[in-house]
């Protein structure tokens, strides 16, 4: 099983996907990559960054949907 499957798999993890540009999508990856980090840490990173100061709490924000 892959690493993606399994990370995927564990308790309190929902995967996302979304579609981007074909050229964005390479130029972020290259620019990760050469910042030895990986497109997902980042992109957790600027998630948790942006929910800190525009988003609701877990808990007011359980049970909707978006």
């Amino acid at each position: 099983m892959s690493a993606i499957k399994k990370k995927a798999e564990q308790p309190g993890v929902k995967r996302m996907n979304l579609n981007v540009p074909i050229d964005l999508h390479n130029s972020f990856k290259a620019a990760t990559a050469s910042r030895g980090m990986n497109m997902t840490d980042v992109l957790m990173e600027f998630i948790e960054q942006y929910v800190s100061k525009h988003g609701q709490s877990a808990k007011q924000a359980k049970g909707r949907r978006g």
